[in-house]
């Protein structure tokens, strides 16, 4: 049986390549040559006549394939995927890639090695072909320098940041196509890639710490991109923790905050605050308590108690009445406490009343600010200051009011920020993926004085965020600065949110502008319509 299988098996394939053949067209003399093939499975009944037949019959069929649109399937072609099949052809092979092979061989091995370089107590076997890629090595081997010629160098490391493992990943950078950097030791190679000047690697190194930004690491990342020059690095940083400082709270975040960032994120008007900016204050409390008592190991929740009662126990032990920045060991603070806008705390009676208990602030800083919000109140009530109608970005950015609202899930919620706004009584209110401001006059209950004054003007930003767990924007929304005039008891849509993008918890935070700057000339218009104008 298995003589006449392999028999049956060898007449089919004999026979697919005679239809393969005839198909083809090839010259006369070759089909005359492979038509003697046919003769072989010729019935001993059949004549030469008929067989000549049986073979115009297979050219026929090839030129009708042939004639047959290019979408068709040609019969022939279904045949020779049988032919394969049958064949069973073996699969290929990967071969070794190029640069694989030059990592292995000549980085990892050694071999054919022309100079070897010494650092830190390891030896590398390299070649200077490769090495040249490097700027660092270019210049030593093209000038007029000794270790040109030299067959051994030896390589003085002076940034502690470079250890024996970051040279290994650099140098075999060199002799590879891709290079795998961990997060853990980004810093590390990013040190030895800038000191052998590689850009390609020292770019990598950037894109790795910006896709890797998380408490944990933000600090150290930020405080690398200063030394090394990573200017995009610093910006992401930075953004990070304006998004994440108030919003996320955290201890080991707090204590490793130096006063030069903590200043920057302060002083910046788009600093995601909660709340209000009584939180602002209270958040540099828990940082100026955690950056005097680094061994502090507690629950974020027992920050704001012990630091007021460290505060507490020091003015008593001391019998100090002198305000904390004012002493020694307060002055380094003093620079960022400044750009608290403390206009915007003393305006709630409770939070004015902590000011003057802590002791922190010098008073010559908060008699100031209490002899220009009675100004900007006068103005407002007998000099017709209807709030700010002209575009004034610089006057925004340093001046406007930090408020914010975490939304946890999606439901109704309507609020208004605490404090005294010039009889500005604001509503917000999230529903049905709007949200909107409405000048509260005479609809709602309002616990402060309201201005019934016909008009009046507003200079905002609004903006939505949400988060992963490492701080990461996951979504964000912002109106951009607007200025806005409402009449009262007169709501206005500020955004139409898209179901798609939101993500819960939603952080949404506001900068206000309720008072016009003293310089500006004001002209109230009574043709002023209810839209927003953006702020150049």
């Amino acid at each position: 049986m298995r003589y006449e299988h392999s028999i049956a098996f060898c007449i089919k394939i004999y026979y697919r390549i005679l239809v393969r053949e005839t198909c083809s067209e090839r010259q006369p003399q070759r089909n005359a040559d492979m038509g003697s093939l046919g003769s072989r499975f010729q019935s001993p009944s059949q004549g030469p006549e008929e067989a000549a037949e049986g073979t115009n019959t297979s050219r026929k069929h090839g030129c009708e394939c042939k004639k047959r649109k290019r979408n068709a399937q040609c019969d022939c072609e279904s045949e020779q995927e049988e032919d394969d099949a049958i064949l069973d052809t073996p699969r290929r092979k990967k071969l070794k890639s190029t640069s694989r092979y030059i990592y292995q061989t000549l980085f990892l091995n050694g071999e054919n090695s022309d100079i070897r370089i010494c650092a830190l107590g390891q030896e590398w076997n390299l070649h200077k072909v490769y090495l040249c890629q490097s700027g660092y090595f270019s210049s030593m081997f093209s000038g007029s320098w000794k270790e040109s010629n030299m067959m051994e160098i030896n390589l003085e490391i002076p940034d502690q940041n470079i250890d024996t493992e970051a040279l290994q990943v650099v140098f075999g950078s060199l002799y590879r196509d891709d290079v795998l950097i961990k997060p853990s030791r980004v810093v590390s190679i990013l040190a030895a890639a800038c000191m052998l000047q590689l850009d390609g690697l020292i770019q990598q190194c950037g894109e790795t710490m910006k896709e890797n930004i998380s408490a944990k690491t933000v600090c150290g990342y930020y405080a690398c991109a200063t030394i090394y020059g990573l200017d995009s690095v610093m910006k992401k940083c930075l953004e990070w923790l304006l998004n994440n400082l108030m919003t996320h709270q955290n201890v080991d975040l707090m204590k490793e905050l130096g006063a030069e960032v903590m200043e920057q994120l302060i002083q910046s008007s788009d600093l995601f605050v909660m709340q209000v900016e009584m939180d602002v204050y209270t958040a540099l409390k828990k940082w100026m308590f955690l950056q005097l008592n680094q061994a502090w190991d507690g629950p974020i929740k027992q920050l704001l108690a012990d630091a007021d009662a460290w505060l507490c126990k020091r003015r008593t032990d001391l019998c100090e009445k002198e305000p904390f920045l004012n002493t020694e060991e307060g002055v380094a603070f003093r620079s960022v406490f400044k750009h608290v806008r403390l206009q915007y705390i003393i305006n709630d009676l409770a939070s004015a009343r902590i000011l003057e208990r802590d002791n922190i602030l010098p008073p010559d800083w908060l008699t100031s600010v209490y002899k220009n919000q009675w100004f900007a109140m006068l103005r407002t009530e007998f000099d017709n200051d209807n709030g700010p109608q002209e575009a004034n970005k610089d006057e925004f950015e340093l001046s406007s009011m930090r408020c914010g609202r975490k939304l946890t899930k999606d439901g109704d919620y309507c609020w208004r920020w605490t404090g005294f706004n010039f009889g500005f009584d604001l509503l917000v209110t999230y529903t049905n993926r709007f949200i909107v401001f409405k000048r509260n006059t005479l609809s709602q209950p309002c616990g402060g004085a309201v201005s019934l004054q016909p008009r009046r003007h507003l200079a905002y930003r609004l903006r939505l965020a949400s988060f992963d767990s490492r701080g990461k924007l996951v979504c964000s929304r912002s109106t951009g600065y607007q200025l806005l005039t409402l009449e009262k008891d007169q709501e206005y849509v500020v955004m139409n949110l898209d179901s798609r993008l939101l993500s819960f918890p939603l952080y949404v935070c506001c900068n206000f502008l309720y008072t016009s700057p003293q310089s500006d000339q004001r002209s109230d218009s009574s043709e002023q319509e209810s839209s927003p104008r953006s702020v150049s």
